[in-house]
């Protein structure tokens, strides 16, 4: 039941919308769980965790060392399809800051020519708070753009719009009988919390405590991603787990 697809039921949101607002901005939420930026010509990030797999088996929980490559390829595939002017990584880039340093050539080859011909952001997150020159692009704490606050972690004291990951939003909702649970944009129009985007990462549900704080909840929508589209989910549809 949990891999229904979310596809087949469109009566989950009001009207099928294909692009979210945050503050007076227009955004596209992608299937991949990326958001294109259109007026700025910019692909945002959040929570890629390159060399979780590494980081994990040097404290003996072994999975296959194939995560950073399959996060790359993901990222690849949009950076071709889209080819942004600008490339923003919100935080928790690398599962610790040291990884940075020590991506396989093939993996190092791959990130730095994704970069090529393009302005490339790495927002410092939790995970990796300090990172090397040799990763390339521009390394800075947060990010404005046109008034648009992008950084890693939420704001306590935000007082305009913000574009933030860290917490890994995931929505569930029942329709039909068949219980769904995806990985999903969390927003009420002033705030959007992103969706991680790396291959070994999982997620907390929007009901739970951690997000109460950051919305206006009779405003929030989740945004689900389905396999070929992503859905606006009204907040009062979603469920705990």
């Amino acid at each position: 039941m949990l891999h229904a697809r979310l596809d087949l039921m469109p009566e989950t949101a009001p009207t099928l919308r294909s692009r979210l607002t945050i503050g007076k901005h227009s955004f596209q939420p992608l299937v991949a769980g990326a958001l294109y930026w259109p007026e700025q010509d910019a692909l945002l990030v959040a929570d890629l965790h390159l060399e979780k797999g590494a980081a994990l088996a040097a404290r003996g929980m072994l999975l296959p060392p194939y995560d950073t490559r399959a996060t790359l390829s993901r990222l690849g595939k949009l950076i071709e399809a889209l080819d942004p002017q600008r490339v923003v990584a919100l935080g928790d880039s690398f599962h610790r800051s040291e990884c940075a340093d020590r991506l396989v050539d093939d993996d190092f080859a791959r990130l730095r020519s994704l970069q090529k011909g393009r302005d490339w952001f790495w927002i410092c997150g939790n995970h990796d708070p300090h990172l090397p020159e040799s990763v390339g692009g521009t390394v800075c704490g947060s990010l404005t753009i046109e008034g648009v606050v992008l950084r890693h972690e939420p704001s306590e004291e935000a007082t305009g719009p913000e574009i933030v990951g860290h917490l890994h939003p995931i929505a569930r909702i029942s329709r039909r009988g068949t219980v769904v649970r995806r990985r999903c944009f969390a927003s009420d129009g002033s705030r959007l919390v992103m969706p991680a985007f790396g291959a070994y990462t999982g997620g907390l549900n929007v009901m739970n405590e951690a997000f109460k704080p950051l919305f206006f909840w009779h405003q929030l929508e989740a945004w689900m991603m389905g396999r070929h589209a992503v859905y606006p989910v009204l907040g009062s549809l979603l469920l705990p787990d």
